[in-house]
């Protein structure tokens, strides 16, 4: 990605799209305090027709865009921009992070917007760790961030532009929980570390991608370690996908338009201050 190597867990050959999910990378990165911040990490790049969200597992990312958001968001935090019409942004380590010489591990995932919101005006959203609604398993040895959709009688604090349950779940030895999937919706399973168990299915090791049956599904976890995953369940959009690079549209048209619109400047222009 740009000349930085991620784990791609999709798409891949088997899945090549899980609708309304594009893109699932896995990156872990270090910095130099010989250079500052914003020269490392990735420089302004515009978006169109979808939402990049960032799950911050370690470190810090410093986000800025040509709608004037400037926000660095840390670890166990969560950055959601839909890019609509068009957006510049960049994703740098903080100054502090660089300072220190930390590292840095997220997850990025790609959205796809219905036809209906991909011109709408782009929106930054960012969730604070202590704004994230949790619940725990029964065990209380599950910890589950709702980052958005509804669930257990919790609604996420993100805005989204389909219909959408998104969990960022924590677990410690021997917990066990069952989470409930609607049927149509299309789910998959990310482990992002350690190891879990589905039921059913047997152990699933750390960066590795469960994808299930669109049937409605209880979708049984528990682990014999500690560990993190995430939940990610969406309702098909169901429309052409014509994808070019960073924009993501429904003809080859629209790409032709975000292209010329970008090289005009109507995604705006980002300054990195």
């Amino acid at each position: 990605m740009g000349g930085i190597l991620i784990k791609q867990a999709l798409p891949t050959q088997k899945a090549p799209q899980v609708d309304p999910f594009l893109l699932l990378h896995h990156g872990r990165f270090s910095f130099t305090d010989l250079a500052p911040a914003r020269q490392q990490g990735l420089g302004p790049h515009p978006h169109r027709g979808f939402t990049p969200v960032t799950f911050v597992v370690e470190g810090e990312v410093h986000h800025r865009d040509s709608r004037g958001n400037n926000q660095v968001a840390k670890k166990g935090e969560v950055q959601w921009m839909h890019a609509g019409a068009g957006i510049i942004h960049s994703e740098r380590p903080s100054q502090a992070l660089v300072e220190r010489k930390g590292k840095q591990e997220i997850i990025q995932l790609w959205i796809n917007s219905p036809a209906s919101k991909k011109m709408q005006q782009p929106k930054y959203q960012y969730i604070a760790e202590d704004q994230i609604p949790v619940f725990t398993s029964t065990d209380g040895l599950i910890s589950n961030k709702l980052i958005a959709g509804i669930y257990n009688g919790l609604r996420g604090k993100i805005e989204t532009e389909s219909e959408l349950l998104v969990i960022w779940g924590t677990t410690q030895p021997g917990g066990q929980q069952t989470l409930q999937v609607g049927e149509v919706w299309n789910t998959m399973l990310y482990v992002i570390s350690g190891e879990v168990r589905i039921g059913g299915y047997g152990k699933v090791a750390q960066k590795n991608l469960v994808v299930f049956d669109n049937k409605g599904v209880d979708i049984e976890i528990s682990a014999d370690s500690h560990s993190q995953f995430l939940l990610l369940a969406g309702v098909p959009i169901e429309e052409k996908v014509v994808q070019q690079g960073p924009y993501v549209m429904n003809t080859e048209t629209q790409i032709m338009e975000a292209l010329r619109d970008y090289q005009m400047g109507k995604m705006g222009i980002l300054i990195e201050e």
